[in-house]
């Protein structure tokens, strides 16, 4: 267990950062008003998330101009499609090791909801 634990790239720790990626992963591009809304984010918070995703390389961004108005979007690259993808196999394998298997998911889900 401390092996899966040590190789989990400590970047994708913040529940932030998990659904910056976990969005990303399901679109191709998108923009930053949309990341903040759909995560409930400020704009410094969303801000300092994506630069630091930016500068490991995970995700790639967009600068540009709808009409007057500036836009950014964010879209994952290949490195950070290939790092999401296996951090999220290794949280997987966690819950695998420590005896919390698909049977227990929906009681754990249903648990946080209350």
């Amino acid at each position: 267990m401390k092996d899966i634990i040590r190789d989990m790239d400590k970047a994708f720790e913040s529940r932030v950062r998990i659904g910056i990626m976990a969005t990303l992963q399901a679109h191709e591009w998108v923009d930053f008003n949309t990341l903040k809304l759909r995560l409930g984010v400020t704009d410094g918070n969303l801000a300092s998330h994506t630069a630091s995703l930016e500068r490991k390389g995970f995700i790639e961004v967009r600068k540009q101009f709808i009409g007057k108005r500036p836009n950014t979007s964010y879209r994952m690259s290949n490195l950070g499609r290939e790092s999401f993808g296996k951090y999220i196999r290794s949280l997987r394998l966690l819950l695998n090791v420590t005896g919390l298997d698909k049977e227990a998911l929906p009681k754990v889900e249903e648990d946080a909801k209350s």
